[in-house]
């Protein structure tokens, strides 16, 4: 089931993505347009909409915004247990043919732990991330991270790595049971601040009380810097955002979350 599921939401995407929706939308209606069908023009101006909303509006920011916002990061780090990382920051196809790890827009997730590392020396690392495409190379994302973190001096015996994982919900399911955390134990939990919402409510269906670390912010409140990114960023930040939102959604339908939109 979990295999099926996993390829159904693969190929959705595939066709579902915001951009290359809108691109087909509108390609479709311009050549409906071309044959003398007038109800060409309602895909088309949908299409062209998306595209000029993105370049004319702070849709990216609106929408994204809400989702970075949800768990603010804790003023007082505290005593720390654990940290987990997940994955979706390394590019193992990339590292595979270039040899050296490579990684994402969401670097700040690997950088950030091992600054929790050093800061607290006493803290397991835990990194979650398997094979999260169909079309997949030798390595996992955590053959990457164990890679990078070494070559920075992250390594030892408290630093642990999950290799199966293929998505949000497996991340929390197989992190609880690698780390078998203790009643009381506080871990911080380091992904997107946009991919927090998702992640927290997994890690609370799967029993694991975690506190929200969030990294790699791509908005910042008051309006300030909403249009300085260039148009083609834009639309990835757009695109991300509604992947998340559907997520959401599906996740709760699915049961893998503890509510539609996870709160503090």
């Amino acid at each position: 089931m979990e295999d099926t599921l996993f390829l159904v939401s693969k190929v959705f995407w595939l066709f579902a993505r915001p951009n290359t929706f809108a691109l087909l939308l509108a390609v479709v209606g311009a050549l409906v347009l071309v044959r003398g069908r007038r109800w060409g023009r309602v895909p088309l101006l949908l299409g062209l909409g998306w595209f000029v909303a993105v370049l004319l509006t702070p849709l990216p920011a609106w929408i994204t915004l809400p989702l970075e916002d949800r768990f603010p990061r804790p003023v007082e780090e505290g005593h720390v247990d654990g940290v987990i990382i997940l994955g979706g920051a390394v590019e193992q196809l990339l590292t595979e043919r270039r040899g050296i790890p490579a990684l994402n827009g969401a670097a700040e997730r690997m950088t950030e732990a091992v600054s929790l590392a050093r800061r607290h020396p006493q803290a397991r690392i835990l990194f979650t991330g398997g094979q999260g495409s169909v079309i997949s190379g030798q390595q996992t994302e955590a053959d990457v991270a164990r890679a990078l973190w070494a070559s920075m001096g992250l390594e030892g015996e408290r630093v642990v790595f999950e290799s199966e994982a293929r998505n949000t919900w497996e991340n929390a399911v197989y992190s609880h049971r690698v780390a078998g955390p203790k009643p009381g134990e506080r871990w911080l939990l380091v992904t997107s601040a946009s991919h927090m919402p998702r992640s927290v409510g997994c890690f609370r269906r799967a029993g694991w009380e975690i506190t929200p670390w969030p990294v790699n912010y791509s908005t910042a409140p008051g309006g300030q810097g909403w249009f300085d990114p260039p148009f083609s960023f834009r639309l990835g930040q757009a695109e991300w955002a509604v992947r998340e939102y559907i997520g959401l959604i599906v996740y709760r339908v699915l049961g893998r979350t503890s509510a539609l939109f996870p709160a503090p």
